[in-house]
């Protein structure tokens, strides 16, 4: 169901490796968050405060692995708004060195995978890897510094498609431009998709999109009265 609101797991890596740069990351993501959660709409208040309490407790509980980097739970609003004020905070010195983003494949668009990831997508087009295919070469030329396409994460060779990307944040202009583009279309690629598939939280994700988004247009699907269904004799 996050993945249907268009929650799905953003991460974020401070290249210098330092304990500071990711503190300064950490208050960045819990403002925004905070921020967004004062006009959310009641759907999806408890996936922002889930994650501001663990963007909070974080630092406590080493959640860290390898490099100083971070992950949280975020929608294409979220994700936009957190990348757009860490380049900022290095376009002006805030962060001493760039940041580099990218996501998990256990996400709302990038992988495909009938046995988790697209598991609730029920049209019949679960069994198709369409969706991280259509995501890569989205991102591609959004902006993403680097994708790829790759097999077998999480749940086994064979059984999934992924698609991921990495975008370096450097605190230019051009930075900002290419992570609204990027980011926007990684996780409303995967709303739309799920939409068509008519599960009511995806509707309610990409209609909310289009109220904020008045450049984005996205076919609905229509919705058949059951009790329509019912009265036909087969």
């Amino acid at each position: 169901m996050c993945f249907d609101y268009g929650f799905g797991p953003f991460r974020w890596v401070c290249t210098s490796g330092s304990d500071s740069d990711l503190d300064i990351t950490d208050r960045i993501a819990k403002e925004v968050m905070e921020e967004i959660k004062l006009q959310a709409p009641a759907e999806i208040e408890q996936q922002l405060q889930d994650n501001i309490n663990w963007i909070v407790a974080a630092k406590e509980n080493r959640l860290v692995v390898g490099s100083k980097s971070r992950i949280l739970y975020a929608d294409a609003e979220g994700r936009a708004k957190i990348a757009l004020r860490f380049n900022q905070a290095i376009k002006t010195g805030k962060l001493s060195a760039p940041v580099v983003l990218g996501r998990d494949h256990h996400d709302v668009s990038g992988t495909d995978s009938p046995f988790r990831e697209t598991s609730n997508i029920y049209d019949g087009s679960r069994f198709t890897a369409d969706m991280a295919i259509h995501n890569v070469i989205g991102d591609s030329f959004r902006g993403a510094t680097w994708v790829s396409i790759h097999n077998g994460g999480g749940v086994g060779w064979g059984e999934v498609t992924n698609g991921g990307f990495g975008m370096v944040l450097d605190g230019t202009e051009e930075a900002a431009e290419k992570l609204q583009n990027m980011l926007f279309y990684d996780v409303n690629n995967g709303i739309a998709r799920r939409s068509w598939a008519r599960n009511k939280e995806a509707r309610f994700a990409i209609e909310r999109e289009m109220e904020r988004s008045p450049c984005l247009t996205v076919t609905l699907p229509n919705l058949v009265d059951n009790e329509l269904l019912d009265g036909l004799n087969m």
